[in-house]
């Protein structure tokens, strides 16, 4: 897909000292809007924007808990009705298909909110739904919430019963196989799925009219898979359906303690449980389904940590999945220290102090597979204690390397930059990389029960997290004669595709695999004229759009004709660019066009504007990295470009810090290019600063 070319794709490149003098100012124009936002606290949060379905999950929950709040529902309301498209459908990320889940989810939650179903968008949205075989062809998670609330039969959701919770680590299917996302959601799906608990709605908001051949012909079992390892599964579901059923169940009710336990004992200070929506919701219904009185403190202290999620106006509401100061607060400093802002500025000593004081001193769940790891990490979110960020940490870490504070605090930052390498050194899986959360969780058995339709339930190693690691090792002045480095090297180097990118995990999806490998290769001392390096560069010069960006939309994760395609925005070219500066392309025409596209695209405000999504929570594919060969139409598992497995986010910060970090180390690179030609300054650059780019 190429975009529409702009006035640099058909007058020419810019001249360079037009370039530099545009560059500065761009630059300087980033630096205020940044310090212009920053939190009086000394961070950065900009909204991480997903789908519809948390706003509809929020009024069902809300509907649940017998927590209505009729001025939040009329604006939360609004809000998902300012997300349908055109055909009556909601869709997972801008621009997506409609996904059927997500439009029934949404249809639901209209009608609780007391739309009515003649209602010209619920009519058009009805209209879709049953296009695409209604409720019967959603996933598990939708048909759990409709179940809640009788709009879907009980026996067509798997089982999961709590002995699990009772299971030493070493056994198979114990919570530690999961990832942390899913360990955190299926300890309290544990209690509703084996005691189906209901909540009547009134029946205006009943949805009979989404079964296509009617409610009482629906066949509401659990379609049986189609592998053999699925089908023993989808068998012991159905023992365990038998099992429920019986009178004496001697560990049912020390599970169910644990399980309430565990739930109470994972709560966070915000309220929250695990800094994301999914088991903080479902932690809310176990919770209120097992005693409304005796876990009050809890329920009151979870509902009410919605508010500090949710983006409100006078007319709409918004409920984000997650929050990510840390990651924002990082990385906008990094980007303002590349880009010209002192060590010793200000702002930066601000934020530092706040990076610092949010390190993570205290025990999690990744010690079950860490042990004798002391902890040292950083979080996503304000408040994670239990799950420290793997990827957010290395970043947290390049970002005080590069600042400066006085006096003790200096050697307070030392010490938690020594502290976090420890952490995330003690974390390394026996492949060399790094996943997000967890050490060594790739047991792909757990992802085959009929409970795992959406999104991830493992977090292997992924090249993404890995190359940000080594590249913090590098920045640190490590080689790759430190064995940590030597392994995370060579597990870097087996993750290449062989046309040349990597995978982006976390990102999407092949020019953030390609601009977070490239700069780690380069700082940790490789050879940017190595063949694997030409693959990456002459894949990404292959995928330049007309108008000088770089794109990639979500689809690639399920459509391998799209890795690379996608209209241009400023986050991926950023990353294109970060990549191409690394390899030693700066002074290239592509690298220069690439600038160009970002310089020519800033807001008067110094931001960059951004609709598309492309940031990722889950690609879909249960097992957290790409399978081998991304499943065809009428092949299992198959996704179309709705993926509704899938999870995509829009980060409002990342069209911002992507592209100052981008242009700044341009500007370096150009610099440093002109000192070496014999330029008439022979000054040496000043470390992370350039002329005219200086700090406002």
């Amino acid at each position: 897909m190429k975009a529409e070319s702009n006035g640099s794709a058909r007058n020419g490149l810019a001249k360079p000292a037009e370039l530099s003098k545009r560059l500065g100012q761009a630059i300087r124009h980033s630096h205020k809007y940044f310090r212009d936002s920053q939190h009086p606290d000394g961070y950065w949060w900009g909204e991480l924007e997903s789908n519809p379905t948390m706003e509809a999950e929020y009024l069902m929950l809300s509907h649940f808990l017998g927590r209505q709040r009729p001025e939040r529902w009329r604006k939360i309301a609004n809000y998902i009705l300012s997300k349908q498209q055109e055909n009556g459908s909601w869709g997972q990320y801008y621009e997506a298909p409609g996904d059927v889940s997500t439009s029934v989810e949404c249809y639901f939650a209209l009608k609780l909110a007391g739309h009515r179903a003649d209602s010209p968008a619920l009519t058009r949205a009805r209209e879709f739904i049953l296009s695409r075989g209604g409720v019967p062809k959603t996933r598990v998670f939708t048909k759990i919430w409709l179940a809640l609330f009788g709009q879907w039969e009980w026996s067509g959701t798997p089982n999961l019963p709590p002995e699990l919770i009772l299971l030493p680590s070493w056994a198979p299917f114990n919570i530690y196989e999961f990832s942390s996302w899913a360990r955190a959601t299926i300890v309290p799906m544990s209690i509703i799925l084996t005691e189906r608990p209901y909540c009547p709605v009134p029946e205006s908001a009943n949805i009979d009219e989404l079964y296509p051949g009617g409610r009482e012909a629906t066949d509401f079992s659990l379609s049986v898979p189609d592998d053999w390892l699925s089908r023993g599964f989808f068998t012991l579901d159905r023992l365990m359906n038998l099992y429920r059923k019986i009178p004496m169940q001697p560990l049912r009710g020390l599970a169910r303690r644990r399980v309430i336990e565990w739930i109470l004992e994972h709560q966070e200070a915000d309220g929250a449980w695990g800094g994301i929506q999914p088991p903080w919701v479902y932690s809310l219904i176990a919770l209120h389904h097992a005693g409304l009185e005796e876990f009050s403190d809890a329920l009151n202290k979870g509902f009410e940590g919605f508010d500090s999620y949710a983006i409100e106006d006078e007319d709409t509401c918004t409920v984000q999945a997650c929050i990510s100061p840390v990651w924002d607060t990082c990385l906008a400093q990094v980007a303002l220290l590349e880009s010209g802002v002192a060590a010793d500025d200000p702002m930066v000593q601000q934020s530092s102090r706040w990076l610092m004081d949010n390190q993570i001193l205290a025990e999690g769940d990744w010690q079950v597979r860490a042990k004798d790891t002391p902890p040292g990490g950083w979080a996503f979110e304000f408040h994670n204690d239990k799950y420290p960020d793997i990827d957010d940490s290395s970043e947290v870490i390049i970002a005080l390397d590069l600042a400066r504070l006085d006096g003790s605090e200096d050697s307070r930052r030392r010490e938690a930059i020594r502290r976090g390498v420890e952490w995330i050194e003690g974390m390394q899986s026996r492949s060399g990389g790094w996943a997000a959360f967890d050490k060594d969780n790739n047991r792909r058995y757990v992802t085959k029960i009929p409970f795992s339709d959406f999104g991830e339930t493992l977090d292997p190693p992924s090249a993404d997290v890995t190359a940000h690691i080594l590249e913090m090792y590098g920045r640190l002045g490590y080689s790759t004669e430190h064995p940590p480095v030597r392994r995370a090297y060579q597990y870097l180097l087996q993750e290449q595709e062989t046309d040349g990118p990597w995978f982006g995990r976390w990102g999407v999806n092949y020019i953030y695999g390609v601009g977070a490998a490239l700069p780690a290769l380069e700082a940790i001392g490789e050879d940017m004229g190595q063949p694997h390096v030409r693959r990456a560069v002459n894949w990404l010069l292959a995928h330049q759009n007309d108008d000088g960006g770089w794109g990639e939309c979500c689809g690639s994760y399920v459509d391998e004709t799209l890795r690379g395609v996608g209209p241009s925005t400023a986050s991926q070219t950023a990353w294109a660019l970060l990549a191409l500066i690394a390899a030693g392309e700066a002074g290239s025409p592509a690298c220069r066009r690439g600038v160009e596209y970002l310089l020519g695209i800033q807001q008067p405000d110094g931001s960059w504007d951004e609709p598309y999504f492309t940031g990722t929570g889950f690609p879909g594919y249960r097992i957290g990295e790409p399978p081998k060969g991304i499943p065809k139409p009428g092949e299992p598992e198959y996704q179309g470009l709705d993926m509704p497995a899938g999870f995509m986010i829009n980060y409002h910060l990342y069209r911002n810090y992507w592209p100052l970090l981008a242009l700044g180390r341009f500007a370096r690179a150009i610099a440093q290019d002109h000192h070496q030609a014999g330029s008439q300054d022979r000054r040496e650059p000043e470390p992370r600063r350039f002329e005219g780019a200086a700090s406002t």
